[in-house]
């Protein structure tokens, strides 16, 4: 691994033996040298060439070490992507730059008198970090859409948030670098590349970062032994600490009696209590953070209170601030409106992106949260005051039952959050009193912590299991379509005949009782019928999609409409062989895998290794970003779907266990045995084996031919079809239109053209539905089904791009469609 670091990334490797080299000798690894760094240091005093020696010395071993790390993950990438002198001069000039961009704000800080950068005019400063941050930053503009956004936040939000809170010299040049980097990324490197918008998911993601870095800065801050930043005092806020020894001392030696017991209790915490307490309301944030990420609705109010909490005590701070004659103008504007900013921002992004929260929790389950806090805080409470009681001799000064009750409320604050607002008549001085006395609050507040990352991440069961279960049940009794194990899938909702032995999956959008795939069960014409009548006393208007030839027959015998949505391909499996010369990409596939020594494994999604489905969900993840749209949902499963009961995934694997591509298998039942397989969901890395699709699928077509599976179904490819020579009605050339239209999107023409060299037998699919009238409603519960996660903007690009299309096949064809 060293031996090919060593060969892909020369330069980042060289100038890190350097790096280290150096400060070995000169011991600057062993801790900071003021002499030393005096010399070589980087300041608003120091000579001009001290602008390239400050790039080979750090300040102190954990700087060695982070700059390491930062070189490391990125250096590497940037030589592969770039080249060694490129990246030599990416860094360099970010260096420089962001070094002299910094002393400039220092210098217009001590011109306006600015405490802050006044404190910072004599100070020097080293490190590499610097031109790495902005080598860092300028290289996302080569990076896919994924990356990209990710990095620039995580990068941005880490170097301003050391900026801010901790506010050294070297802290405030890496993010001036990171600024020289972004600008010449921007003038130099940008690709000219489509903008590619953000998915659902990754919405959830980057909100997520954002509460969770406004957390974690006061953290910085507290953490810090010298914290010099502009918001250093935020950190009594969110991460409230114990005082110090000297300011005990300091107020002790004064007439304020209470505030001196006060603080003295709050000094006798023991440690671990102590930083448990202090950072509770950061722990709290990021545990809303995690809620956030998963989508969750009450992790979106509770973030949304906390923030709007947060401002108003902030605003309170500031106005009780601009008292204090000795506080300018300037650290009012800055150093404390900042901080009420930015939970505001925070706010104002959370009302903006609050349809991407909008998971919530049954019933049954917030009941029993509540009532598991409840019980909670009603048995510690209970342990407190009456087992304080018994053991009183515990506590000094003792006290009585309503001294311990009215001490009760304190013991779930922070203990730097009872400073002026309680005063505390005694602290517990004995093993039990003092376990009684600290460990009351942070025995609750880390069942409740735990109580709220568990509901983050609990699939809870839909309100219908019973009615789910009863459907699978039903698939697995009578089988049918190829699609048939799509009406298993979260989201749906069941219909039965009166005899609950024949089932229709629907979900509801926009007054469209939009079903999935054909009815299950011997009664297909009247459960059709029972559907539609079921479907008129609730006010919708069903819609068919995705069923078979047999279901369209019957329902056109009802006076309903059909129009195909999509074509499925199934390969015949009794007499499959890859011979003669229509074979021969898919062999050409065969060989190459085996070439590279790249094989095919089974694995469920539920228990395979954690390496190999993070490769999955980083594969999948890179594939939508990579996309102008949403992921689409519906009949096309995601990763949620790989872990169904049943489903197999068959990966593409090298030799060092790199996951090239994945496919998903869904069953297909009959009379209770698996007689077939439909492929569902499509993934290969961008950079991995370009033939892994034809592989995965050829390999998958062998082994389950010797399994004795009937038929591969290769799922169908929605708004693409075999063109059979019928003339198509007007509503069948606007579906054909818009395939066309969203072909540079989804590929769904080259999807259809794909399953081809496979030589398929061809089976249309058809959509359904009584009423022509209804017809615009239907198109856009469609495509909302497909796009439940279609924003505005991302649906103005996908208008505009239907608009030019239009016009491109009017000029072309020089009529209209």
């Amino acid at each position: 691994m060293i031996t090919r670091l060593f060969r892909t990334a020369p330069l980042t490797c060289a100038f890190l033996i350097v790096f280290w080299t150096v400060g070995a000798l000169t011991s600057a690894i062993a801790g900071t040298n003021d002499d030393l760094l005096a010399l070589v240091g980087f300041g608003t005093d120091s000579p001009l060439w001290t602008v390239f020696s400050s790039a080979l010395w750090s300040m102190d071993l954990l700087g060695y070490v982070a700059t390491t790390v930062l070189l490391l993950a990125f250096g590497p990438l940037a030589e592969r992507t770039f080249g060694g002198l490129r990246t030599a001069a990416i860094f360099l000039s970010s260096h420089v730059a962001g070094s002299f961009l910094g002393i400039w704000v220092v210098l217009i800080g001590r011109d306006v008198h600015w405490s802050w950068l006044e404190s910072l005019v004599d100070g020097v400063a080293a490190g590499p970090s610097i031109g790495g941050v902005g080598l860092a930053l300028a290289l996302t503009f080569r990076m896919p859409p994924l990356w990209r956004r990710r990095v620039r936040l995580m990068m941005i939000l880490s170097v301003l948030v050391l900026t801010l809170y901790s506010g050294w010299l070297e802290d405030l040049l890496r993010l001036s670098g990171g600024v020289a980097g972004l600008v010449i990324g921007a003038l130099f490197l940008k690709s000219g590349a489509v903008h590619k918008a953000r998915s659902f998911q990754e919405t959830r993601v980057l909100v997520a970062l954002l509460l969770a870095a406004s957390a974690l800065g006061p953290v910085v801050a507290m953490m810090s032994p010298s914290p010099n930043g502009p918001l250093w005092w935020f950190a009594d806020v969110v991460a409230v600490a114990q005082p110090s020894q000297e300011d005990v001392d300091a107020v002790c030696g004064s007439d304020a009696i209470e505030l001196c017991r006060t603080m003295m209790i709050q000094l006798s915490y023991d440690r671990f209590p102590a930083l448990v307490m202090s950072l509770l309301p950061a722990l709290l944030l990021l545990v809303l953070a995690e809620g956030l990420r998963r989508g969750r609705r009450f992790a979106w109010w509770s973030a949304l209170v906390c923030n709007v909490a947060y401002s108003a005590f902030i605003g309170w701070y500031v106005v009780d601030a601009a008292r204090i004659p000795d506080v300018g103008a300037l650290e009012i504007a800055f150093s404390f409106s900042i901080p009420m900013l930015v939970p505001l921002a925070i706010t104002i992004v959370l009302l903006l992106t609050r349809k991407h929260f909008a998971v919530r929790l049954p019933r049954h389950a917030v009941r029993k949260f509540w009532r598991f806090t409840a019980g909670s805080v009603a048995l510690l409470s209970a342990l407190y005051v009456f087992g304080g009681y018994l053991v009183r001799d515990h506590f000094t000064p003792e006290p009585g039952f309503a001294e311990l009750l009215s001490d009760l409320p304190t013991r779930f604050l922070p203990p730097g959050y009872l400073l002026g607002l309680v005063p505390l008549q005694f602290s517990g001085e004995g093993f039990v009193g003092a376990l009684l006395f600290e460990y009351t609050g942070v025995v609750f507040w880390l069942i409740v912590l735990a109580g709220l990352l568990m509901a983050s991440w609990r699939t809870w069961p839909s309100s219908c299991e019973q009615e789910a279960a009863h459907a699978r049940e039903l698939m697995r009794r009578y089988g049918g379509s190829s699609l048939s194990y799509m009406t298993t899938w979260r989201g749906n909702q069941y219909w039965f005949t009166p005899d609950g032995e024949t089932a229709i999956a629907y979900r509801v959008v926009a007054t469209i009782a939009l079903t999935v795939g054909d009815p299950i069960g011997p009664a297909r014409v009247n459960a059709v019928r029972g559907f539609a009548e079921f479907c008129t006393h609730n006010g919708w208007t069903p819609c068919l999609y995705s069923v078979g030839t047999e279901t369209r027959e019957a329902v056109e015998s009802l006076g309903w409409s059909t129009v195909q949505v999509a074509e499925d391909t199934v390969i015949e499996l009794d007499t499959l062989s890859f011979t003669g010369k229509k074979w021969q990409d898919v062999r050409t596939a065969l060989n190459k895998a085996a070439k590279a020594g790249i094989t095919a494994e089974w694995c469920t999604y539920a228990d395979a290794p954690y390496a190999i489905t993070d490769q999955i969900r980083s594969i999948s993840a890179e594939w939508v970003a990579d996309k102008g749209l949403p992921e689409m949902g519906f009949t096309l499963g995601g990763l949620e779907e790989l872990a169904g009961d049943g489903v197999r995934c068959l990966i593409a694997v090298d030799g060092d266990r790199t996951v090239h591509g994945i496919t998903s298998w869904l069953p297909v039942y009959a009379d209770g045995e698996v007689i077939g397989w439909t492929l569902d969901f499509m993934r290969r890395r961008t950079h991995g084996f370009r033939g892994s699709m034809e592989f995965l699928i050829a390999s998958a077509a062998q082994q389950l031919q010797a399994e004795g599976a009937r038929f591969l179904s290769l799922s169908g490819a929605p708004l693409a079809r075999l063109d059979r020579g019928e003339r198509p009605r007007a509503l069948q050339r606007v579906l054909d239109l818009t395939g066309h239209v969203l072909e540079p999107v989804y590929g769904f023409r080259s999807l259809f053209a794909f399953k081809a060299k496979f030589q398929p037998t061809y089976r249309p699919m058809f959509m359904a539905y009584p009423d022509s009238a209804a017809l615009p409603r239907i198109a856009n519960a469609v495509s909302r089904a497909y796009l439940p996660h279609l924003n505005a903007r991302q649906g103005i690009r996908l208008a505009t791009k239907m608009i030019i299309r239009t016009r491109e096949r009017v000029t072309t064809h020089g009529r209209t469609h």
